[in-house]
């Protein structure tokens, strides 16, 4: 999937190290977004988001298999009622852990700067992702180059608020 206008993924991300990092600074964001109500940790700043922040939510979803409830910090667009982040994991061949739980279980929660909301998560169809895709790249342009570096087709998710 890689063209000429995108450069191959670095292979200092394919690093054994890396994934341990990314979960010590996932839990150091998720503890100050927390406590802060968003104000920090609630800006994705690095990379594309250097130059044009991205706003970041919490996602709280249960274990496929453990039914641990895990939390994990995500970039976002809001469509409508609806939120949709993507399941990009920088990408990587795999689907990240998150997107597989909400697979298996859809009922999660976000946060996103103190407004806490109950949502059901659901794969966007081919026309909506269509329709979606344009406006994830252009909040956080980053997508397409994650896009380019694997093979598989980076899930869109919608997030849709639900009564209660």
């Amino acid at each position: 999937m890689n063209d000429r206008s995108t450069p191959p993924r670095p292979r200092q991300l394919d690093s054994p190290v890396l994934p341990r990092i990314f979960k010590h600074v996932g839990r150091c964001q998720v503890w100050l977004y927390r406590r802060t109500g968003g104000r920090i940790g609630g800006t994705w700043r690095i990379g594309a988001g250097f130059r044009k922040p991205v706003p970041t939510l919490l996602l709280e979803h249960r274990g496929r298999r453990s039914s641990t409830v895990y939390t994990t910090p995500l970039l976002y667009i809001e469509d409508g009622a609806d939120v949709v982040v993507v399941a990009s994991q920088g990408g990587l061949p795999k689907h990240p852990q998150w997107y597989r739980n909400l697979c298996a279980n859809p009922d999660a929660r976000v946060q996103i700067r103190r407004r806490c909301s109950d949502v059901t998560a659901e794969t966007a169809g081919p026309e909506q992702r269509a329709r979606l895709w344009p406006l994830l790249v252009d909040a956080y342009a980053d997508f397409d180059t994650y896009q380019s570096w694997t093979e598989r087709e980076i899930p869109v998710v919608v997030l849709r608020r639900r009564a209660g």
